[in-house]
């Protein structure tokens, strides 16, 4: 059976801390699928398309990784696409707290799916998308971002 992961997000935009994530998870899964949330109580600033193909076009040369939009409750898209892993990145110890909350629910809902949690890289613990997106609001290119997003951002 194949491993396959689930790592859910906004991805608004994606940065650098993501992509992070998605290649030290690499060797762990046969697939990574990025699942681009919709979430009705949340203003993206960036269209889901738009996020998908990010992902699509970073990971254009590795077959392992797709991007996907989707809505609903995470554990059930896990279902949808026969995911057995969700991969989750940990900042922070609050960023551990709030996740292990969701994945004690998830396991609740469904004790066949497992929560992984990836801490980030050092250099990348003060990427957050809501920073990223501030700064891009206020007129400068974060540093924070892959080439082909900050280029797109740019026009």
């Amino acid at each position: 059976m194949p491993r396959i992961c689930l790592f859910p997000g906004t991805f608004d935009p994606v940065t650098l801390g993501h992509v992070d994530i998605i290649n030290r998870a690499l060797p762990l899964f046969d697939k990574i699928i990025v699942g681009i949330g919709l979430n009705a109580s949340k203003t993206p600033m960036f269209s889901a398309s738009q996020r998908q193909e990010w992902i699509e076009e970073i990971y254009r040369d590795e077959e392992r990784v797709e991007g996907v939009v989707y809505e609903g409750l995470t554990i059930n898209f896990c279902k949808q696409i026969g995911a057995r892993f969700i991969l989750r990145g940990i900042r922070y110890v609050s960023d551990f707290e709030y996740e292990k909350t969701i994945a004690d629910a998830n396991r609740t809902l469904d004790r066949t799916i497992e929560t992984i949690f990836l801490t980030g890289e050092p250099k990348y613990t003060s990427v957050a998308s809501t920073i990223v997106r501030d700064i891009i609001r206020n007129g400068e290119m974060p540093l924070l971002l892959p080439e082909l997003v900050a280029k797109s951002v740019l026009k």
